[in-house]
């Protein structure tokens, strides 16, 4: 059966928009629309965080979606495939690029754009199934594949591909429409099932998408099917519910409903009981405009008689048609003025939005700053919306009168509505899944796990950062194993990632796996032996941890020791060592002391190591020496050092602000007492300066002594001290 003319004409021009940018499958997968025309024909939406699709297509996309398993994984469409021969000659080549590189986007549109010209079906499957998996967000080619689809007359895998797309992006009003095009060209409408079943789609896709602030197209759509089928009353149904959306072209929706009530009478366009109800308003407006008087017909009709408002043939009078039109105009009039409040708060918000689609090029500043003003602005209005009245004295939140917003507008589904539209420009950066997860996790931990996984499974695979806060998250809500598993699936994508190694070894750590953390570093500092900077870090690491938590000093000793043969020009590994040494018992530990500077002044350290080695030793055997000769040879060797390198110390203490000894002398007055209280037997050599003090607790930090060594060349570790010295992965940016 043909469809009707008038529903003919929205459905052609809704196919030819649907059908562009299918010549080409290069490009980013949108059609060729000037952005500023963009507002008025498309919309682009991030996927929903519940979604689930099952191959069945006779079920319903929103049915599928509400499975729980696996949230948001992306299958590919399956199914017999016709096996067309040998792959055309250069797909391998093109094929091997792309994989090699997933994150460079040309080399994809490359291999979907040759593999279209050669019309290779099956590289084309294979091409776009892979494509779609890294980037779900282009809309534009999940309708190239449907369409290649049905034109190879597979129409059964068209839908599954449409469904697939819908389960990826279900905010997106464009493949909605392309879906119920399929649909309507593919379904036998003579059977009822048929038009249940595209009313059905039409449900859920406004359901999903109808709070899109460019959902305009679809309620139309809807509206304008329905009135086809002859269904008025559920065309008006359908234009109530888009009057209350604030969307861009919201005046259209209410001119088109004054339109449809002023054409036709209230009893075809109302259900009964707002019918009757419009009726007894209306002869409520009637009695209340006549007055307390009865007339004579009234005086002599018989009690409990009401005056009709038909013409005596069940249908109404031209006059009762024409006031109840009035009524149903003034109340809709009411609600489309609150929503024009509502989009006028939004407009400066949504002009300011330029680039409402996905590309992998990077979105300007402006853009960004917008989208952040945006989202905080409706999760306030969210919030002003659900908090409670405040109450005066004496009286309760009940008997206060307190406006509401209207049609429950700004509540916790926009606030996810906007989220999931910023995730389709935003969605390759961090910060805006980060933001969404904190606003979830205040009502669901489980969303926001979900869109955790969104973040760094499909849209943020090598950005090591939001896997290490999606580890946390899942560590503080007690989900350790699944803290475990990121952890290890993030360092099997990206290895030699020290900062993720050692999150590993925190973990074990926190969970009292001594054990595993100490694996864990070891096989690191194996691994890193060609790096001999990397090697001496995990070296300071895990002496760290066999030293303070494992009690076992003489493994700690050893591992840096093997670390300074590697690498003897590693001041950090010989401070470390002195630490450990003279944060012992000072009565035992005075020979391994002494070894530790002996062994520091004789490696290729720079003068000014040495001299503070040389410091460190002369004051620990000033402070815990057995025997006065001790304390002298010591001093001795200092004296000896800072002659020879006297000159270029001088050449540091005038012109370096930030030295050492000058810092000791200003902030101890101690330093003139040391050198005042030198034996008198010393020969009197000249003092280029004196010894500084011991200041501070030497086993407060491991390798961070004093005010001496918070130096910048001892503030951080070679190349190394951003991400391993700044753990703000832990927690989201405030």
């Amino acid at each position: 059966m043909k469809r009707p003319s008038r529903i003919d004409d929205v459905f052609v021009v809704a196919s030819d928009m649907a059908a562009e940018g299918s010549e080409d499958l290069s490009g980013n997968g949108e059609m060729d629309i000037p952005e500023g025309e963009l507002g008025d024909s498309e919309a682009f939406v991030a996927p929903n965080p519940e979604s689930q699709v099952s191959g069945d297509t006779g079920g319903t996309v929103m049915e599928a979606a509400e499975a729980p398993a696996a949230p948001y994984a992306m299958p590919t469409v399956e199914g017999d495939e016709e096996d067309e021969g040998e792959l055309p000659v250069d797909f391998e080549r093109l094929w091997k690029a792309a994989h090699d590189n997933p994150q460079d986007f040309s080399s994809w549109t490359d291999l979907l754009q040759y593999c279209e010209q050669e019309g290779h079906m099956t590289a084309s499957r294979r091409a776009l199934n892979a494509f779609l998996v890294r980037y779900p967000l282009c809309y534009g080619y999940w309708k190239k594949f449907a369409d290649m689809e049905r034109r190879a007359a597979n129409n059964v895998k068209a839908e599954e591909v449409c469904v697939q797309g819908l389960k990826a992006i279900p905010l997106s009003v464009d493949l909605w429409i392309h879906y119920i095009n399929l649909l309507l060209g593919t379904l036998n409408m003579n059977l009822p099932e048929s038009t249940q079943r595209i009313r059905s789609v039409f449900e859920e896709a406004v359901e999903a998408a109808g709070m899109d602030w460019h959902s305009d197209r679809l309620w139309d759509l809807y509206a304008e099917w329905e009135k086809e089928q002859g269904n008025l009353k559920a065309m008006t149904v359908v234009y109530d519910r888009a009057l209350r959306m604030p969307t861009q072209l919201y005046r259209g929706h209410y001119d088109k409903l004054k339109t449809h009530i002023s054409s036709n009478p209230p009893q075809e366009i109302l259900s009964a009981e707002e019918y009757e109800n419009l009726r007894a308003e209306y002869k409520q407006s009637q009695a209340q405009g006549e007055g307390s008087n009865p007339t004579e017909e009234e005086e002599e009709r018989p009690p409990g008689e009401e005056e009709p408002a038909d013409n005596g043939n069940g249908k109404d009078s031209e006059e009762a048609v024409q006031k109840m039109q009035e009524l149903l105009l003034a109340s809709r009039e009411k609600v489309f003025q609150d929503n024009e409040a509502e989009v006028r708060k939004r407009w400066t918000f949504e002009d300011a939005i330029k680039r409402p689609y996905f590309h992998v090029k990077p979105l300007d500043k402006a853009q960004l700053k917008g989208w952040q003003s945006y989202l905080d602005w409706e999760m306030a209005e969210a919030q002003g919306a659900n908090e409670p009245p405040e109450t005066t004295e004496g009286e309760s939140a009940e008997e206060q009168e307190v406006p509401k917003p209207a049609g429950g507008i700004s509540d916790h589904k926009r606030v996810l509505i906007l989220f999931e539209r910023c995730l389709i420009a935003c969605a390759l950066y961090e910060e805006f899944w980060t933001k969404y997860v904190r606003y979830l996790e205040q009502s669901s931990v489980e969303e926001a796990r979900i869109v955790f996984r969104r973040a760094c499974e499909v849209h943020l695979p090598y950005k090591h950062s939001i896997h290490l806060q999606w580890a946390t998250f899942e560590e503080r809500h007690g989900n350790y194993s699944e803290a475990q598993r990121i952890l290890e699936t993030l360092e099997q994508a990206m290895p030699g990632l020290a900062v993720v190694r050692l999150r590993r070894a925190g973990l074990e750590r926190r969970l009292g796996h001594l054990d595993r953390a100490e694996t864990l570093l070891t096989e690191a500092l194996e691994q890193s032996k060609e790096n001999p900077q990397l090697h001496a870090f995990y070296s300071i690491k895990l002496a760290r941890l066999l030293l303070k938590l494992g009690k076992n000093a003489a493994r700690a000793r050893s591992v840096l020791q093997e670390a300074i043969d590697l690498n003897p020009d590693n001041s950090k590994l010989h401070l470390n060592l002195l630490e450990l040494e003279v944060s012992g018992d000072p009565r035992t530990n005075i020979a391994a002391v002494q070894q530790c500077v002996t062994r520091a002044l004789a490696a290729p350290l720079s003068p000014r190591t040495k001299i503070l080695f040389s410091q460190r030793g002369l004051q620990f055997a000033e402070d815990f020496g057995t025997t006065v000769k001790g304390v002298l040879t010591m001093y001795d060797e200092h004296q000896k050092l800072l002659k020879e390198i006297g000159p270029k110390k001088r050449g540091a203490e005038n012109g370096d602000s930030d030295d050492p000894e000058k810092v000791s002398r200003a902030d101890d007055g101690s330093a003139l007492a040391t050198a005042q209280t030198a034996p008198p037997t010393v020969p009197p050599v000249p003092m280029t300066a004196p010894p500084p003090p011991m200041i501070g607790d030497m086993s407060s930090s491991y390798g961070s002594y004093s005010s001496w060594y918070q130096q910048p060349q001892y503030g951080g570790y070679g190349g190394y001290q951003n991400p391993w010295n700044q753990y703000n992965q832990y927690y989201p940016p405030s």
